[in-house]
């Protein structure tokens, strides 16, 4: 029984006090059958067609001046956030994604390996992104203020967004599904619909907010070169 609504999002999975429930983020890997890594399959073929259409756009967007093989930071990362947002929707699985602790410790290291990286090889081009080009002279202090403060809030901004999204949906269909015992039976059909299509909606909004931790981690990466 939940002690409160958002008890759905932390269960209290443990032995002997400790915690089970960060195991989930390498649960994906029980789901892939052993053959996956050894025989090409219709599942790798397509896998590998997505890794590769994702490594073209990231190359792209990281420019010429981009080191070889610095995609595969990001596709990882895609994959790795994929993975365990698809998981979340499992029932009696911890979602891993929907917590700070995790998404926190995905953006902050990224954000500042960018940002030692940037000031330490590239200081002149990074003090030429604190002031856009053609701004009043009045107006570059405030400019530096501001780009400053929305330098230093896109970890906070990366994490708070996947785990938000994360939390609306589940949030969502648990209202829902503790007011089912509730219900006249014909509208019971009618709540499982709705769930069926929150379900497809969630299962949409954990794919697109993975591309989307990517690709601003991309464009991040790209503004340091």
């Amino acid at each position: 029984m939940m002690t409160n609504l958002f008890s759905v999002f932390d269960p209290t999975t443990n032995l002997l006090n400790i915690s089970f429930n960060w195991l989930s983020t390498i649960l994906g890997l029980l789901f892939l059958p052993y053959y996956f890594w050894l025989i090409p399959n219709r599942h790798m073929i397509f896998w590998n067609l997505i890794l590769n259409k994702l490594h073209n756009e990231f190359k792209t967007l990281l420019g010429k001046n981009s080191f070889n093989g610095s995609t595969f930071i990001f596709i990882s990362l895609f994959s790795f956030i994929l993975f365990n947002n698809l998981l979340g929707i499992f029932p009696y699985i911890f979602t891993s994604t929907s917590h700070l602790n995790l998404t926190l410790s995905i953006s902050l290291p990224l954000w500042l390996s960018f940002m030692f990286f940037g000031w330490i090889n590239n200081t002149q081009h990074m003090f030429s992104h604190l002031i856009p080009q053609g701004t009043p002279n009045i107006l570059m202090p405030f400019m530096v203020l501001i780009e400053t403060i929305s330098n230093i809030i896109r970890p906070g901004t990366l994490a708070v967004r996947l785990t938000a999204n994360m939390i609306a949906g589940h949030l969502l269909m648990t209202l829902l599904g503790n007011t089912g015992p509730n219900f006249p039976t014909i509208l019971i059909f009618i709540l499982i619909f709705i769930q069926i299509l929150l379900l497809i909606l969630e299962s949409a909004v954990a794919i697109i907010q993975s591309y989307v931790i990517a690709i601003l981690s991309t464009l991040y990466s790209s503004e340091v070169n």
